[in-house]
């Protein structure tokens, strides 16, 4: 039996150091700072020769860490992090989200197509999971998406004697697909981690994002015809004629202009992602402004709510590269990669590995900790692999944009997942009386199921996450 070094223990105590304290309630970036800290102090202690009462015990191949350089370090990250221009693009994308959740639109898409789809079986499951996909293509928000639909859905789908499981986990998996389908915060973050192109990612996530919204409407409209009690047909009807569909238009065509503004200017290379996320905050401003929602509160509460988020995830940015600094003076991406790359000879394997690592993290972990930690460790890996990946001579790095759009649908599930399900909690806050956490956890299981489906179907064809990002910048 091969011994353990001092180092890897090190690092696999950090790990479960920062775990522990997690589930202690401590706010992820104290707990990072926290943990960063302490295993400092500990290195300090055993390397020093005047204060070493480890000496014999604790011997660590190398650290080189000085608490006299942590100063130095903690300005360069934080400038760092600041300058960025992909990272700009992150308060605008949150701020367009929630002026657009403050317009009215997604009230007025949900009143026009429950009139379109109403007097179907499962109508308004479809209609929830429509208006789901328009939402995630426009905002990006899980927590604002998710709530949005479940006060507007939930009711209805009550008053209409539905399944709680299926209209539960219908809503949850709806607007947990801003976190996938462009523009997306986690793939801002992933582009910045992964040091690859923003609007490659944008691209390459489009056709998964979809795919993957597709296999929900499949499922809907099989269960409805399998399980017609689940999700009954209204008992009155109302004709659908041109006024319907009148309303419809009326209502859709405006946030799908903001997505083509948006997502348009970037494939057609008229603005950088950064810039594309200037024209959709004014956009969404814009469309507040004509519905007649926009005045000093709302933009107040938008500017602050825009503000507390951005603040969040930098936070945590800081604090993770914090974290990251010290695993890495302990050897830690040395560790991680040599434990990966050992477990099998095949690439293709390692891959599935390393998703199956993501996915387990994401019970217990948020999609920011797994994307700005673990990204980073598993980047050299991913370039020294030899996958077959299509990048048709046009993206720089095929195999990385493949692997991070991967990840990215493999951390759908970490909103699903108990016990850190963020969407499950969301939806709970906003059930009437009778739904239960129970009802929510046994209505996500088929659509968890199906984003695995998705994760597979874009393992299988890479080609899916690589040929738009080749035409939008193709020669």
């Amino acid at each position: 039996m091969e011994w353990l070094t001092v180092n890897e223990i090190a690092v696999a105590a950090m790990f479960a150091t920062f775990i522990w304290l997690l589930f202690r309630g401590v706010p992820v970036a104290f707990a990072l700072v926290g943990v960063s800290l302490i295993f400092v102090l500990v290195a300090e202690i055993a390397l020093d020769p005047y204060r070493n009462v480890f000496k014999g015990i604790i011997e660590f191949d190398r650290t080189g860490i000085d608490y006299r350089k942590l100063q130095a370090l903690s300005g360069r990250i934080f400038g760092n992090t600041i300058k960025n221009p992909v990272l700009v693009a992150l308060p605008m994308f949150i701020y367009m989200g929630l002026m657009l959740d403050q317009s009215g639109v997604a009230q007025r898409m949900m009143h026009a197509m429950q009139k379109l789809f109403g007097s179907l079986r499962g109508g308004l499951s479809l209609t929830v999971m429509l208006i789901g996909i328009i939402l995630a293509a426009s905002t990006g928000v899980i927590g604002a998406s998710v709530t949005l639909l479940g006060v507007m859905a939930l009711p209805a789908m009550m008053a209409q004697n539905y399944s709680k499981p299926i209209a539960t986990g219908t809503i949850a998996s709806a607007g947990t697909l801003g976190i996938l389908i462009p523009p997306s915060i986690m793939l801002v973050i992933m582009s910045d981690q992964l040091a690859i192109s923003l609007g490659d990612l944008f691209m390459g996530a489009l056709f998964p994002g979809l795919i993957l919204g597709a296999l929900y409407i499949v499922f809907i409209v099989i269960y409805g015809f399998i399980s017609p009690d689940a999700m009954p047909a209204p008992e009155r009807a109302e004709r659908v004629g041109w006024a319907e569909l009148r309303e419809v238009l009326v209502a859709v065509v405006p946030p799908m202009f903001l997505i083509l503004l948006v997502l348009g200017s970037i494939f057609v290379g008229l603005a950088t992602p950064t810039e594309a996320s200037g024209l959709g905050a004014m956009g969404a401003t814009l469309l507040a402004v004509f519905a007649r929602k926009l005045n000093w509160k709302v933009f107040r509460e938008v500017a602050r709510s825009t503000l507390n988020t951005s603040g969040y995830i930098v936070g945590i940015f800081l604090a993770a590269n914090f974290f990251a600094y010290v695993l890495r003076r302990y050897g830690g991406d040395e560790i991680v990669q040599t434990l990966v790359l050992s477990a099998f000879d095949n690439p293709y394997l390692t891959v599935s590995f390393i998703l199956f690592i993501v996915f387990c993290l994401g019970f217990l972990l948020d999609w920011i900790e797994i994307t700005i930690i673990i990204m980073p460790l598993m980047l050299p890996i991913i370039q020294g692999l030899e996958l077959a990946v299509p990048g048709f001579d046009q993206v720089r790095d095929p195999q990385v944009v493949w692997f991070a759009i991967l990840v990215a649908v493999t951390l759908q599930t970490s909103f699903l997942t108990p016990p850190v399900g963020f969407a499950l909690f969301y939806l709970k806050g906003v059930c009437p009386p009778g739904v239960s956490l129970a009802h929510i956890y046994r209505g996500i299981i088929p659509f968890v199921l199906l984003q695995l489906l998705g994760l597979f179907i874009v393992f299988e064809f890479p080609a899916l996450t690589t040929w738009l990002p080749s035409v939008a910048y193709g020669d």
